[in-house]
């Protein structure tokens, strides 16, 4: 991965596993054109010291068993020197030890449940946790909303919806405001009028949604078909453009937070966003611009180092230079924190950011304070 004697340039091997297919695809899709922007914004000024970026690319189907494969292939076979993704976080607690075993970074750019980065120091994510954001989400629903008591609804068959409910249950527990009923799904289903008919006779102020947007898009069409007109306040898998598509007509009110937002004008974000629908023809979401910033993070990390073409020694000093990153990028100011495991000892890396919150109105997230 040097520049030989014939100073010709090498490619350097990034592998990405993500959900391009399947329930996931519509963040999988959007993360894609995250990386594949910001790697032809990094190969044209001339890469890493003259070494291109390669994106290797696999979907891994938003499917555990899928993207064990998918890592496998990557690492053993393709030997990329550090893997993205996965989509999900089900799909990250069970493929990230297999980079955690072969020493090779896993950084995450759209996994928020607990627990991720304690699987090992060779696991990075750039989205903020759950944990980190809902508290922020809920208070200035309440503020702004006026909420004195909220549903809760939740996918209690995933990973990801299922920490977001637990992290919901402890902000509202802590905000002291109380909860009328508490409603489940599963993935994959399509009606949820039995649930939402309950929260409908409970006269909640709000409803609370742990859900992915598969799921989450239909139950705000539906309760607000039931006469069901109160405010959602979402976790992270709700905060995509594509709910307006998803949930046309039904869309509006919905509190979401992150770091990023469409409507934030710095010039970081604002030089992304012309960026990206010039080049792919539609509006970035929250993990297309996650996906962009873990890129230049990565490769900020790649030019301390030194590419000698031993691919174990290279993949443990992009593991050993990427927690000192800063970077200010459309996400806006970033770094890293390590992460503690059950046992209290350190283990991966967490994102440290601020998030903003926004609600939709009329087809666009309107920030709120």
């Amino acid at each position: 991965m040097t520049l030989g004697a014939s100073a010709q340039a090498a490619d350097i091997k990034i592998g990405m596993a993500e959900a391009l297919t399947g329930g996931a695809a519509q963040y999988g899709i959007s993360i894609r054109h995250g990386f594949e922007l910001a790697a032809g914004e990094i190969n044209a000024a001339g890469g890493v010291d003259g070494n291109q970026l390669k994106l290797i690319v696999d979907d891994d189907q938003g499917k555990k068993e899928e993207a064990i494969n998918v890592f496998k292939k990557l690492i053993f076979q393709d030997k990329v020197l550090m893997v993205f993704g996965p989509t999900l976080s089900n799909s990250a607690q069970a493929a990230d030890p297999i980079a955690q075993g072969a020493k090779t970074v896993a950084f995450g750019t759209s996994n928020t449940a607990d627990g991720i980065t304690s699987i090992g120091d060779y696991v990075f994510r750039n989205s903020v946790t759950e944990a980190d954001v809902l508290p922020e989400t809920l208070r200035v629903a309440v503020k702004h909303a006026h909420i004195k008591k909220v549903a809760v609804m939740y996918g209690n068959d995933d990973v990801f919806t299922k920490s977001g409910y637990d992290n919901f249950k402890k902000a509202l527990e802590a905000a002291h405001i109380p909860v009328t009923t508490t409603e489940t799904f599963a993935k994959g289903d399509v009606d949820f009028k039995a649930q939402l008919t309950k929260i409908k006779a409970t006269h909640p102020d709000a409803i609370v949604l742990s859900a992915l947007l598969a799921e989450g898009a239909p139950i705000m069409v539906q309760a607000r078909q039931l006469g069901i007109n109160v405010p959602f306040i979402g976790g992270n898998g709700m905060n995509s453009v594509k709910v307006f598509t998803l949930a046309k007509g039904a869309s509006d009110d919905l509190y979401v937070g992150s770091p990023w937002s469409a409507s934030n004008d710095s010039a970081e974000n604002v030089a992304f966003i012309k960026a990206f629908e010039a080049k792919f023809n539609t509006p970035p979401d929250q993990f297309a611009a996650q996906s962009y910033d873990a890129m230049h993070i990565m490769v900020q990390a790649l030019k301390t180092i030194k590419l000698n073409g031993d691919l174990a020694t290279e993949r443990t000093a992009l593991r050993d230079a990427l927690p000192k990153v800063k970077w200010t990028g459309a996400t806006g100011a970033f770094q890293f924190h390590r992460a503690m495991n059950k046992a209290g000892k350190p283990a991966g890396y967490d994102a440290q950011q601020t998030a903003i919150v926004s609600v939709t109105k009329g087809e666009q997230f309107v920030i709120e304070k």
